[in-house]
């Protein structure tokens, strides 16, 4: 199943996608897309469902982001062994592990905001995961169990802010408000067959600048929630971001950064597409 989230912002309702393509609204069924609704007996309930009997979503409904109340939006850095090469470092040994603020989370569609300061704005398209229930010391061949969906993320980040600001966080660069924009939609896990072998793109003003393969991933999704777990324990909601593949405007020669007025177009295979304008703050 798709499932998506829809209205203004604070006040989205829950949402699937029938058999023909056809947006459909969930709200007299469930109370949201959120830890609560996306365990394995909720998602059974939804995919039995007469859907074509659910309301339509007005056309031109804005898309929320794709779950609420995320309690961790964790992500992996150079998870990718040919984005690794072109930012000059080795391919990690163990994955890279950092946070972003949730009040980053936004919706696939909305503006990214450039922050006060900004000289480095970059672009980085991810495959996420959602986790579907409480996970703590996960055996590797368990692993797969705890994923509920997949989600297209636009990890944006500010370069300067990341790497050059004093202290050595990448989280500065990374967290800023607009910086996580999720979805359109929570693709359950069922309809994902190999997550490492599906097609993810970024345009930035029609330019294709990143165009690769899931495939060259380091530590796979399996991996990481059997990894993730030895460290702290992921509960229901909880966002993962499996990294980025070449082609960000760091690695670009010479850099290539994102200013007020551009516009970045990004998608996964079977997942949807999202699109964001850069404003100023």
């Amino acid at each position: 199943m798709k499932l998506f989230r829809h209205g203004n912002p604070g006040q989205e309702k829950p949402g699937v996608v029938d058999s023909s393509g056809q947006l459909r609204d969930l709200s007299g069924v469930i109370a949201d897309i959120n830890g609560a609704a996306i365990n394995d007996e909720t998602l059974k309930k939804i995919a039995a469902l007469d859907l074509a009997s659910l309301p339509l979503v007005p056309e031109g409904t804005r898309f929320g982001p794709c779950v609420s109340n995320v309690g961790k939006f964790i992500c992996i850095g150079l998870n990718y062994a040919d984005h690794a090469a072109e930012s000059g470092v080795a391919v990690p040994s163990e994955p890279v592990v950092f946070m972003k603020a949730t009040s980053a989370i936004t919706g696939p569609n909305d503006n990214v905001i450039k922050p006060r300061n900004s000289t480095k704005l970059d672009w980085e398209v991810e495959l996420g995961f959602v986790i579907g229930k409480h996970a703590s010391y996960v055996e590797l061949d368990e692993a797969m169990d705890y994923i509920a969906g997949y989600c297209v993320i636009n990890d944006v980040s500010e370069r300067n802010f990341q790497l050059e600001r004093p202290g050595g966080q990448w989280d500065k660069g990374k967290g800023c408000d607009s910086f996580g924009p999720l979805g359109p939609y929570l693709v359950t896990r069922d309809e994902v067959k190999n997550p490492l072998d599906l097609y993810l793109w970024l345009k930035v003003n029609g330019k294709t600048f990143q165009n690769g393969s899931t495939d060259q991933m380091v530590f796979s999704p399996q991996f990481l929630v059997h990894y993730l777990s030895q460290f702290m324990s992921l509960q229901p909601g909880d966002v993962i971001s499996t990294g980025t593949p070449p082609g960000v405007g760091l690695g670009q020669k010479p850099p290539v950064y994102l200013n007020a007025g551009d516009v970045i177009e990004l998608g996964i295979e079977g997942m949807g597409t999202q699109k964001q304008v850069v404003v100023n703050a």
